[in-house]
């Protein structure tokens, strides 16, 4: 049993990475926008607001290299020929560039991803009392306001920069301010912004099998929380006539965080390991629901890293298998199973229709990030490369299966220009995407 087990995370490993990226047409560019006759816009102070997908996070963390090619950083170079001002982001140095610390291929072993951590030349300047890292602080006058993690249900919660609150703000705020996210993202003085919230809205509730934690960062905002606070923020940003373009949300079961191990991988595995010892073929997972214990279908979807696969197999108390066994379940944590997957998506098309609506009321641009994700997930050619939602070789993910490689930022950032310059008459060049790294190789 104890081979069976440990057998089983390199079949799930060799199978997953046998996927292979399909091919399809090039798609079109973001969905145009009504263009509406409405004057020029000025670029002159440009600010980004949003979480981790603004500020440049990858593979797992926050790090030099991915917030110098965030999709704004990428975006405010194209304006500079437009009368766009200086962008300041909130860049780690050069002696702290790994930031939060990532994680990195190491190699691949027989077609199985090997990673490790990155923790040397880190940003940590100490433990909050919740003994998670705090960040060097840097407190400067910026323009990318992202800040991973952060969520549109908690943009006007106080204490939220705290040294108890979310790290990454805390590390933006002087001392220990009580400001909330939407007043220091609307005191800035903006002639131009994007807006990228609402994707942790729903990520932190599927990322997590539909469980929610007690620190409120996994559950599923409810439609109307979503259409108060994104009202409340928009009509901030937008008091002055200022013109901007906001983003919708991805579908979160498209993304390798969630489609990478799959029931038939772990079928696999588990008969491979099994067979190994001259056992059975295995034909069934079980997995806890919120309606009882039952076998997986391929309509569930398992999260990435399987945190639990090495347990797999191994029997409870009651010698019963774990995964293997309806008496010994794969976790719900582990699971979004095929109700919470619908009822994600549902909620997300609440979200999005909301997001259309606010929209058109202040004459803004939409960069359509739903549509363009759900259209890398059957794959596609993009200037002669393929991307897909494959995990490592699909080109767009980073390794932590949620946020982008370079190469995936810079799509992003054309997605924003196509957006504005249909909707404002703007002449914004597009990025060369393909000079910038996917997944970057041992």
């Amino acid at each position: 049993m104890k081979r069976f087990q440990k057998n089983i995370k390199l079949y799930i490993g060799l199978v997953a990475c046998a996927l292979v990226a399909s091919c399809a047409p090039e798609i079109d560019n973001a969905k145009p926008n009504e263009n509406t006759g409405t004057s020029k816009p000025d670029f002159s102070k440009y600010i980004a607001i949003g979480n981790s997908l603004t500020a440049g996070f990858a593979d797992g963390g926050l790090y030099l290299e991915g917030q110098q090619l965030a999709f704004p950083v990428l975006i405010a170079e194209k304006m500079k020929a437009h009368g766009g001002g200086e962008f300041k982001s909130p860049f780690f140095t050069e002696s702290q560039s790994n930031g939060s610390g990532y994680i990195r291929l190491k190699a691949l072993v027989n077609g199985q991803p090997v990673t490790e951590p990155v923790t040397d030349k880190l940003a940590v300047r100490g433990l909050s009392p919740n003994n998670t890292p705090l960040y060097t602080k840097y407190t400067e006058e910026i323009n990318n306001l992202g800040v991973p993690g952060m969520r549109l249900d908690m943009v006007d919660l106080q204490g939220l920069g705290t040294i108890q609150g979310n790290p990454y703000f805390e590390r933006l705020l002087p001392g220990n301010s009580l400001m909330t996210y939407q007043a220091y993202a609307t005191s800035k003085n903006h002639t131009f912004f994007s807006f990228s919230l609402g994707n942790n809205d729903a990520l932190g509730y599927a990322s997590n099998g539909g469980v929610a934690k007690s620190d409120g960062t996994s559950t599923l905002t409810d439609i109307t929380t979503f259409s108060n606070k994104l009202t409340s923020f928009i009509k901030g940003l937008t008091g002055n006539k200022q013109k901007g373009v906001i983003a919708t949300i991805p579908d979160v079961s498209a993304v390798p965080f969630l489609t990478t191990v799959t029931r038939q991988a772990l079928l696999q595995a588990a008969t491979a390991a099994s067979q190994a010892q001259g056992g059975p073929a295995v034909t069934a997972l079980f997995i806890a629901t919120k309606a009882g214990t039952r076998p997986a279908t391929d309509k569930d979807m398992f999260v990435l890293p399987f945190a639990s696969s090495g347990l797999l197999g191994k029997p409870n108390e009651q010698q019963a298998p774990y995964g293997l066994h309806p008496n010994n379940p794969i976790e719900s944590q582990y699971v979004l199973d095929e109700a919470e997957v619908a009822e994600v998506k549902t909620r997300i098309d609440q979200y999005n229709k909301k997001i259309l609506e606010v929209a058109k009321d202040n004459d803004l641009a939409v960069a359509d990030i739903h549509a363009f994700l759900n259209k890398v997930k059957n794959g596609y050619v993009y200037n002669g490369i393929v991307i897909s939602n494959k995990y490592i070789t699909g080109n767009v993910f980073s390794l932590d299966g949620v946020h982008l490689t370079p190469m995936g930022y810079a799509i992003m950032a054309n997605i924003f220009i196509d957006a504005i310059n249909t909707k404002y008459g703007s002449q914004l060049d597009k990025i060369d995407a393909m000079q910038y790294r996917g997944v970057k190789m041992p």
